[in-house]
């Protein structure tokens, strides 16, 4: 078997649910990382109330945001933000380096609902036109980072190829998958969300074997304007890492009696890959009491007026929907 574990004093098996496993194929100067999410994720779309093609589209950012956010070699944040026009108009993941992740979608229900009805509720569909943001947050004393993409393509695998390509050139294939699955607990049916993810990239020491496409407007020959999935270059190594990550079937992404160590060894085994320490995640809402103050804190006398309903100043977290009941009269000036 060519699976080796590297790094790490974790039992030397699958890592299971919930855990960003990395791992390197040498030979083809690959790279990449690969989770399979149960708990987390049903945890984060089972506390609202999401028609089913807005919780998919929402664990796909989720999973995508992870699989970046996973890369951050410092204390601070990773947030994947889309901002349109589409029935779902804003979509959030925050992910910590702690490894805690929440998220939650904005849509609106009548035009979700007759985009079903019609059929035609798929991502690209769900999130029209508008810009994908990521954003890496070091702390209030550094500056941020961030990146931003159109929302240009059929989902967010195709929106994420444009970002690598636009921000990052580097040549990187992302694959995504969510899947409803039926669990009985208690004498009782219930579905479970999960989702699966992997990112591999093509890392060569010598920086020439990289020959990035054109960007949109450029004004390389139409022949070499490549269409997104096409070989980024002439490179056999990157050919064949791309496709053999092209027979990843989305089962194999979030079926929990493949994890994603046997996945790994699937594809590259006859080229050896190692895996290290993996990246353990959990659904974790940062919000507070305190910190809702500290916002109410900086509000005008007008606008505590305006928030106030029934006497009380109510406030619900969008990500985790705790609510905090505020006496109007702590913020009076």
């Amino acid at each position: 078997m060519t699976l080796s574990f590297e790094g790490t004093t974790e039992p030397q098996g699958p890592v299971g649910d919930d855990a960003v496993r990395p791992f390197a194929v040498e030979t083809l100067d690959v790279r990449g990382r690969a989770i399979q999410m149960g708990p987390a994720l049903d945890a984060i779309l089972g506390g609202h109330d999401y028609p089913p093609a807005v919780s998919r589209l929402l664990a796909e950012a989720i999973v995508l945001a992870v699989l970046l956010g996973t890369s951050l070699k410092f204390d601070g944040k990773f947030i994947l933000q889309t901002d349109s026009d589409g029935p779902v108009d804003m979509l959030v993941v925050d992910y910590r380096t702690t490894g805690a992740v929440r998220a939650y979608a904005r849509f609106d229900s009548d035009r979700v609902a007759a985009a079903a009805e019609a059929g035609t509720a798929d991502p690209g569909a769900l999130l029209g036109t508008g810009v994908l943001a990521m954003t890496i947050d070091q702390g209030a004393d550094m500056n941020r980072y961030q990146g931003v993409v159109p929302l240009e393509g059929r989902n967010l695998e195709d929106v994420a190829h444009t970002y690598f390509r636009q921000s990052e050139q580097i040549p990187t294939r992302v694959r995504l998958a969510v899947a409803e699955m039926q669990t009985r607990q208690a004498g009782r049916t219930r579905t479970a969300w999960r989702a699966g993810g992997m990112v591999i990239q093509f890392l060569p020491d010598a920086p020439e074997r990289i020959r990035p496409r054109d960007l949109p407007g450029g004004d390389a020959p139409a022949e070499t304007k490549l269409a997104d999935h096409e070989h980024d270059d002439e490179d056999d190594a990157w050919i064949e890492a791309l496709s053999l990550a092209g027979t990843i079937q989305d089962d194999e992404l979030t079926d929990p009696t493949v994890p994603v160590e046997h996945l790994l060894y699937r594809l590259f085994n006859q080229r050896g890959v190692r895996v290290f320490r993996a990246a353990r995640i959990r659904h974790q809402c940062s919000c507070s009491r305190d910190k809702v103050t500290g916002v109410l804190s900086t509000f005008t006398a007008d606008e505590i007026a305006e928030s106030v309903q029934d006497d009380v100043i109510l406030v619900t977290c969008e990500f985790c929907g705790r609510r905090y009941r505020f006496d109007p009269r702590e913020f009076a000036n």
